[in-house]
Parts: C-alpha cells; sequence; structure tokens
C-alpha cells in the first residue's frame, strides 16, 4: 500500500480528481470513435488493463462478451473466471488443444513471415481469441493494447527511470511504434476468422493526451513493480474489483501459457 500512499501525497483529491475524469473521458472518447458495433468481444485477461476496459465498454451500454484463451489450467483463464465472479459479464473460454498447437504456431509464423518471438505469441494468442470470437458469431474484439505502452506498464520503464523523462519517452516511443506494427500483423492473423482486432487506447488521439500525463502518475521509481497508478486508480474509482486493480502485469503470453508451450517446440 505504501505505494499508493505516495501517489496520495503527491497531489491534492481535487487535481486527482480531475485527472481521473479526463483520462476517462478520453478512453470513453476513444471507444465512441472507435468501435462501431454494440455487442463485442473483449479479449480478458483478468487484468487491470482487460477489465478497466470492459467495464467502462459495459458501462457506456455495450453489450461485452468476455473471451478468455489458454491452456488448461493457465493463470489466464483461472483468474479471468475469479474477476468475473465480481463483474458477472458474459464469459467465454477457449482452452487451446496441445495437440494441434505446433500446426498452428507453424502457419502463423509462415503468414506473418517473422522471427521475433513477441509477436508470434501475441499472433497466436489472437488466433484463438479471433477463433473464440467466431464460434459466438463475434467479428469486433476490443482490446486494452496501448495502457502498458503508454502508462509505464512494462519492467523496462524501470530500467528506463535512472534516465528522466527523456530516456522513459525515447523508450515509450519504440513501445508504441512496435506496438502499432505488431497489431497489424494480429488483424493479419484475425482476418482468417472474418474478425477485427481493435485497439482504442492505441488510436492517434488517445496517445496524444496520453502524452500529457504526468510521468509520476505513471512510475514512481526504478523498484516500483505495479506502475500505471492513474490506471488503477481510475479502475478502482469505476468499480473494476480490487483484486484486479492490483494485480500485477502478466503479460498474454504467459498468462495463457503460450510461451512455456512455444518455446518447447521451437
Amino acid at each position: 500500500m505504501e505505494i499508493y500512499v505516495k501517489l496520495i501525497l503527491s497531489f491534492n483529491v481535487s487535481d486527482m480528481d480531475f485527472m481521473n475524469q479526463t483520462l476517462l473521458k478520453n478512453i470513453k472518447n476513444s471507444i465512441s470513435e472507435i468501435v462501431p458495433k454494440k455487442k463485442i468481444g473483449i479479449a480478458f485477461s483478468g487484468g487491470v488493463d482487460s477489465t478497466l476496459v470492459s467495464k467502462i465498454c459495459s458501462d457506456m451500454g455495450f453489450d461485452v462478451v468476455l473471451l478468455t484463451i489458454g491452456f488448461s489450467e493457465s493463470h489466464d483463464i483461472l483468474f479471468s473466471k475469479e474477476v468475473n465472479e465480481f463483474l458477472k459479464y458474459t464469459h467465454h473460454i477457449l482452452e487451446i488443444d496441445s495437440e494441434t498447437f505446433p500446426t498452428i504456431t507453424s502457419n502463423i509464423r509462415n503468414v506473418i513471415d517473422t522471427d521475433n518471438l513477441s509477436w508470434n505469441e501475441n499472433c497466436i494468442a489472437f488466433h484463438y481469441v479471433s477463433k473464440l470470437a467466431k464460434s459466438l458469431n463475434l467479428d469486433t474484439v476490443i482490446t486494452g493494447n496501448g495502457i502498458d505502452e503508454l502508462f509505464c506498464g512494462y519492467n523496462v520503464y524501470r530500467e528506463a527511470f535512472s534516465g528522466g523523462e527523456i530516456r522513459i519517452n525515447e523508450v515509450m516511443g519504440l513501445k508504441l511504434d512496435n506496438e502499432l506494427k505488431m497489431m497489424k500483423a494480429v488483424n493479419v492473423v484475425a482476418s482468417e476468422f472474418n474478425v477485427e482486432i481493435l485497439q482504442p487506447l492505441l488510436s492517434a488521439p488517445f496517445i496524444e493526451y496520453a502524452k500529457t500525463v504526468p510521468i509520476c502518475e505513471k512510475i514512481h521509481s526504478s523498484d516500483d513493480l505495479f506502475r500505471k497508478h492513474i490506471i488503477r486508480k481510475l479502475a478502482s474509482d469505476v468499480g473494476v474489483p480490487e483484486i484486479s486493480c492490483t494485480k500485477r502485469k502478466k503479460a498474454l503470453q504467459y498468462g495463457s501459457k503460450i510461451h512455456k508451450s512455444l518455446v518447447k517446440i521451437r
């Protein structure tokens, strides 16, 4: 809790309320501008990013269907179920078949034509998300991609902290460039199922806004294991379950056990 006490001491209550209200407004605006349909799938791990997006979309009147993928007993499957005990949204899970996994990963690697491990892992994950969406007659899936890039969610931001805001912003630029390119590859894979993967929080207006949020609202030190503080505060404010608000990041490829399984067959 100490890390959150420091956040509270940094700004008075009215400043924090204003920043959170502005953040919420910009998230809602981006969702409204990017998402064309009222019934949507949301790639859902139970982590703060996907749960915040799910909660806001639901509050905006979208018909939300949570989509979770992973190997049997993977972290994401177990944790997403736990979080949705509080949300009680429609929730569907697809367990990855270990027997067909090697063939699917090989096909995806051929399609996106890259040796970048992270790109392959994410494309594999969204292959299964898209497959699940298609089985439910959903053709639009929303993700929380962009939050980690824009609000210092990755460990690399801890490493960059000693270099000050200049270094943090350099890392942010590289992360954003990679994520935008990777999500294009993800949509190539998703198109096999006639599914579109949308990232409202990677829109140009939202990126421009997020860069104005003070770094101290995102990360506090090189020892900051939580990061994304303004996101976590907003999540708490809008009613995201506490177990999600305080959950440390676990990337999709790790939470689903895709990374572990892919490394075994490479």
